[in-house]
């Protein structure tokens, strides 16, 4: 039975990006005795990424591993809870700071500024091949690569789909409310809708049927896209839920969407074997 391993245990610091300080009384706080949570750092193209994770205290033999992608704001205390959400499931969850090298998005005090100033400058190809070297990481510190997933809000749920078809390892991906289409830049180069043919493992996509920012009109041009593809995908829509809707900390949180959502996920996971004692 293992109890402790080399991975860094500093305490987490709470409190979430200046531009989107929580709004709900809802917010949600897990902590549990069984778990083991802490920042660390992965070696990732040359610089170390810094990193939050979560794992259980006591299993035995290897765990599965799920990379959890920040919305814009960054990894904080809502990230960092769903990381602890994970663990106390079984899995180890870390989320990287995607965009540690082009600044910190604590600088920023409203979501137009620091989408323009740091989040629009963060190029896909760095992302992806970040997320590879932390999969690689989990190998190192009790992680199963044959049973990894990846998860990710808003952002990063527009990641996950890219994910999903960047890396053959990857057996599963939940995208919550993440872009499926839109402006192409050099630095974003292509969206999911363009990548349908290349995913690799199967992708559940959480979308809000009142989400104004990503229209039911291109939610239904991604389904046909997965459709002309034959990926193995599927898409729920939640009619009363709009953007952010598993954001606990915001006025967007819609908790039977994302109770039922959370199942989803944890089920898609066990579908496609990434899952605890699998």
């Amino acid at each position: 039975m293992k109890t402790e391993d080399n991975m860094a245990q500093k305490t987490a610091p709470g409190g979430f990006a200046p531009a989107v300080q929580p709004t709900a009384s809802s917010t949600i706080i897990t902590g549990s005795d069984a778990i083991h949570a802490g920042e660390t750092s992965v070696p990732s193209q040359g610089e170390n990424l810094p990193a939050y994770y979560a794992r259980p205290k006591e299993y035995q033999g290897t765990l599965p591993v799920v990379l959890v992608v920040q919305e814009i704001f960054g990894v904080h205390e809502h990230i960092r809870d769903v990381c602890r959400r994970l663990a106390l499931e079984g899995y180890l969850a870390i989320a990287p700071e995607l965009y540690f090298r082009e600044g910190d998005p604590n600088d920023y005090h409203d979501i137009p500024t620091l989408f323009k100033e740091l989040v629009s400058k963060v190029p896909d190809s760095q992302v992806l091949s970040d997320l590879d070297h932390v999969a690689n990481w989990a190998t190192r510190h009790d992680g199963d690569i044959r049973r990894l997933a990846i998860t990710g809000f808003c952002w990063g749920g527009r990641i996950s789909w890219l994910f999903a078809a960047h890396n053959p390892q990857v057996r599963a991906a939940v995208a919550w409310y993440g872009r499926l289409d839109g402006e192409k830049t050099l630095k974003q180069q292509k969206h999911p809708i363009d990548i349908a043919i290349d995913l690799n493992a199967p992708v559940l996509g959480l979308y809000g049927g009142q989400d104004e920012s990503i229209p039911l009109e291109s939610i239904d041009k991604m389904r046909q896209a997965l459709h002309a593809a034959n990926a193995k995908a599927e898409i729920v829509v939640y009619p009363d839920a709009g953007h952010a809707f598993n954001a606990d900390y915001r006025a967007s949180y819609h908790a039977d969407s994302a109770k039922d959502g959370w199942q989803r996920m944890l089920a898609w996971f066990a579908q496609y074997g990434v899952a605890p004692n699998a």
